[in-house]
């Protein structure tokens, strides 16, 4: 849980370029791949990443420029990885100059129960980050590079 904004947008800043790192090797070829008939799609995933930002924080009342949960895929992986830029600078520019570190500890509803809001920016990080674990296996699945995220993979040698 994030007590102030600092730590949060620097732990931000490092994750949210893990995860244009890992967006930047997905292929348009590449987003209609999946595991199974009942799983997600890479591009499915790779989208959830996305719109989730704005779908955790604005529970929080937070609203911020980002595509919205409804809005459709795109079907070039080059427009996701620019929709993830965007939606991640815009939700550190806007946590930084709309709340306080003590505006952090003020509970929110959020999915049925009561949250600080320290606890759903921590939340939002590591949902992000299962779903990046995710991605990099459908991507080396699909016949991609990963890149390292917390170290080299295995095809940066």
């Amino acid at each position: 849980m994030f007590t102030t904004l600092q730590q949060f947008l620097s732990l931000w800043k490092h994750e949210s370029a893990q995860t244009a790192r890992v967006l930047a090797e997905l292929t348009d070829e590449s987003l209609d791949w999946q595991m199974g008939e009942r799983q997600r799609t890479v591009g499915e995933l790779a989208w959830h990443i996305v719109v989730s930002q704005r779908e955790i924080v604005g529970k929080a009342g937070l609203g911020f420029e980002a595509p919205e949960k409804s809005v459709q895929q795109p079907v070039h992986a080059s427009e996701i990885l620019v929709a993830y830029r965007r939606a991640a600078s815009a939700l550190a520019e806007t946590v930084e100059l709309s709340w306080t570190d003590a505006s952090l500890a003020i509970e929110d509803a959020i999915y049925g129960m009561r949250w600080t809001r320290g606890y759903m920016l921590s939340v939002m990080l590591l949902h992000e980050g299962h779903h990046r674990g995710q991605l990099t296996v459908l991507i080396r699945q699909a016949g991609l590079k990963v890149p390292g995220v917390y170290g080299p993979s295995g095809d940066e040698g």
